[in-house]
């Protein structure tokens, strides 16, 4: 699921995100790390939902609504 420009970014662990190319920064909460992070290891939307029900002891059907949300968010800022 990653194109050229999310694969590039660099994430902290503090959540701040760069592009080096645009010089744009941005910074994203722990669950936008986690879900970003993921993305750029080409994850599938499933197993990053599942990661976040484990890492953040929600329920799968939030995860999953978080995970579209966070990709959502990331297309309108043509990330994605």
């Amino acid at each position: 699921m990653t194109n050229n420009r999310i694969a590039r970014l660099a994430v902290n662990e503090e959540g701040f995100v760069f592009d080096p190319q645009t010089g744009e920064s941005f910074t994203v909460n722990d669950t936008g790390k986690t879900i970003l992070k993921a993305l750029i290891e080409s994850k599938a939307q499933e197993g990053i939902a599942i990661k976040l029900t484990e890492q953040f002891n929600v329920s799968h059907q939030e995860a999953q609504a978080d995970v579209r949300d966070f990709i959502q968010h990331l297309r309108a800022y043509q990330l994605l």
